[in-house]
């Protein structure tokens, strides 16, 4: 699957976010909340997600990777793509 975040992804990816994984990664992408604590999520400033791909990115997110489920089913390929676009800003 490219990488294609959409013209829309300013405000796309921040909502998907906030919607399918702020609850496990936190809203600072820390990792910070029970939920992430519990699977382990690394931090999103960590050097293994920093240096991973976008398409490594898609694909955890798209068909799960560890205790971190699939979102094939309940996000597209464009709304993930924004949210990874957005992951990225949390990187900074």
């Amino acid at each position: 699957m490219a990488f294609v975040a959409t013209p829309s992804y300013a405000q796309a990816g921040p909502d998907t976010y906030k919607a399918k994984c702020m609850m496990c990664h936190a809203a600072d992408g820390s990792g910070n909340t029970p939920a992430g604590k519990s699977m382990g999520a690394l931090p999103f400033k960590s050097a293994a997600l920093i240096k991973a791909s976008d398409a490594d990115l898609v694909a955890a997110t798209t068909n799960g990777k560890g205790k971190m489920p699939a979102y094939k089913s309940q996000l597209t390929a464009p709304q993930i793509a924004d949210a990874i676009a957005y992951v990225r800003t949390l990187q900074k």
